[in-house]
């Protein structure tokens, strides 16, 4: 694919019609197609949604979605070729996510003072055919009523990393994806927000966070050429918010894929995800945003995109706070100072990624069942811990999904040589984690001292604190835990208790210079981390490495 050079973001300029004749004739058309006669079902309780760029017409189970006859540099709607083509790409776009949403592209026919939708005769418009669906299953509203669940946000992540692979890839040297068209837009983001807002406690803040991307940026051009290289840039979705996504018959979908401007889609995966980890932190969920970052890592193995993941959580900030600069000037009284206060919590958000929380490298040691993965899911979304799973990346280092049996494989995944691999690459994750600013948790057995040793020795040569996360219940409990998870099937562990008996035989105690730097997690509870977080801190402020 060859992109366009890279363009505004979509909020980067007010909306300027192609001419007041043009938006008359639209705002006429609008108008009467909101009658019963405009359409060839039944409609009642007609409806309309207003947007700076489309209207969208409701009407019982159906929705009309018609694009706004403009042109703002970044978009071009502005003849009724350009709509249409718009519209079959919004089509396209979308039902490769969500296509029990998107039913067609339909003409308008008749004339302005006596449309139809669909019809015989001459196309005057063309709309967007969607079925329609209560607000209240958008993602956003579910988080504000409180029920977003881990759960859902795993499920997003498997979706979204599925999506991506999918999805096409850009060329190198098509116009995406390199290091230049990264940039551009981030700075503009600055030069806008100067534009449009004369806050000096803004503008100040908003200075600090133009000096770190400008630093990044830097320090991480190769990074972004080498990945679009490796086929990281590709045919995203463009504008990954919690608005932008639904729980369709229970299931998260994407949807509202950027039509518009190839430009702002065919980007790096990491800026997409990047989006709505930068929406749920913005949102007061940060325990969210390091779930949904943790499953999809998980699911992808794209842990190298963490080099970038803050330089593009800023990016996406100080897209949203550029948008709230430009609503100011057309916002006065209470409704302009909430709106300052909007812009400023996003530049603060941005400036926050600057200034990263000091790395460490923890490891969940202990036998199958004894909780490690399940159980320290609370550390991860209190500290925005990255964990990286021994069970997946065996499995990926053979070409197997997480949930896939290995029994297919000639000689089996489980060998020494096999494990030894394992922890190789579970240490190369993990450096490459903590060197980009980012606290890991390595998940594996840890059996034997030589085995932690060595991430005690890794944490030395990186300058960061090391903790042990000693997991561990009564046998009887490991047992039936580990019958109960190999009967269910599904997991990527599959340990069965002969596994565990043999785990149990091998397993060496810790060393007294290895309980200095323990926590010991008896999981037969939960553990309640709000207090065993306190002696993790403990330990991580007072063993660094000599």
């Amino acid at each position: 694919m060859t992109c366009p050079d890279a363009s505004p973001d979509a909020s980067s300029a007010t909306p300027d019609a192609v001419g007041d004749g043009a938006i008359e004739r639209h705002r006429r058309l609008i108008s009467a197609l909101q009658r019963a006669e405009a359409f060839a079902h039944p409609a009642g309780d007609i409806g309309c949604i207003e947007t700076h760029i489309s209207s969208v017409l409701l009407t019982g189970d159906e929705v009309y979605k018609l694009k706004k006859p403009l042109d703002l540099g970044f978009l071009n709607f502005s003849t009724l070729e350009r709509r249409h083509a718009a519209c079959e790409e919004e089509l396209r776009l979308n039902r490769r996510t969500a296509p029990e949403l998107y039913l067609g592209v339909v003409p308008v026919t008749g004339s302005i003072e006596a449309p139809r939708i669909g019809g015989e005769g001459g196309a005057i418009d063309y709309a967007v055919h969607m079925r329609r669906f209560p607000q209240d299953a958008l993602l956003g509203e579910v988080l504000q009523r409180g029920q977003l669940e881990a759960g859902v946000l795993d499920r997003l992540a498997r979706h979204v990393a599925d999506f991506h692979a999918a999805a096409a890839v850009a060329a190198a040297g098509g116009g995406c994806g390199d290091a230049q068209a990264v940039h551009a837009p981030v700075r503009q983001n600055f030069a806008q927000l100067r534009e449009f807002s004369d806050d000096a406690e803004l503008l100040a803040q908003a200075e600090r966070a133009e000096r770190w991307s400008e630093a990044q940026f830097a320090q991480l051009a190769p990074v972004f050429e080498r990945r679009l290289a490796e086929g990281r840039v590709r045919e995203c979705h463009g504008d990954l918010h919690l608005g932008n996504l639904i729980l369709l018959d229970g299931e998260p979908r994407l949807f509202d894929a950027i039509e518009f401007n190839p430009a702002l889609r065919w980007i790096d995966v990491a800026a997409d995800v990047a989006f709505l980890v930068m929406d749920l932190q913005q949102r007061g969920r940060p325990d969210l945003a390091a779930c949904f970052l943790n499953a999809w890592l998980e699911r992808t193995g794209d842990y190298d995109s963490l080099r970038v993941m803050r330089y593009y959580i800023a990016y996406r900030a100080m897209v949203r706070a550029k948008i709230a600069a430009i609503r100011l000037g057309q916002l006065d009284g209470a409704a302009r100072a909430a709106c300052l206060a909007e812009c400023r919590g996003y530049v603060a958000l941005a400036v926050a990624q600057t200034a990263p929380p000091q790395p460490f490298l923890a490891i969940a040691s202990g036998v199958s069942g004894s909780g490690k993965t399940s159980q320290s899911q609370g550390l991860i979304e209190a500290r925005g811990v990255i964990r990286v799973r021994a069970d997946v990346e065996r499995k990926r280092l053979f070409g197997l999904a997480p949930e896939a049996s290995s029994a297919a494989v000639e000689g089996g995944i489980y060998t020494a040589e096999a494990s030894r691999r394992t922890y190789a690459r579970l240490a190369e994750i993990a450096a490459g984690a903590i060197m980009a600013g980012w606290p890991v948790l390595a998940d594996a057995t840890f059996l034997r001292r030589s085995q932690r040793a060595a991430f005690a020795e890794l944490a030395r040569r990186l300058q960061v604190p090391f903790v042990i996360l000693a997991f561990d219940a009564p046998e009887a409990t490991l047992r039936a835990r580990v019958a109960a998870r190999a009967a269910q099937g599904g997991d990527a562990s599959e340990a069965d208790v002969a596994v565990l008996e043999m785990q149990l035989a091998q397993r060496e105690a810790l060393a007294s210079d290895e309980k200095t730097v323990a926590v010991t997690l008896d999981t037969t509870a939960a553990p309640y981390w709000s207090s065993r977080l306190r002696e993790l801190d403990a330990l991580l402020t007072t063993h660094y490495p000599a």
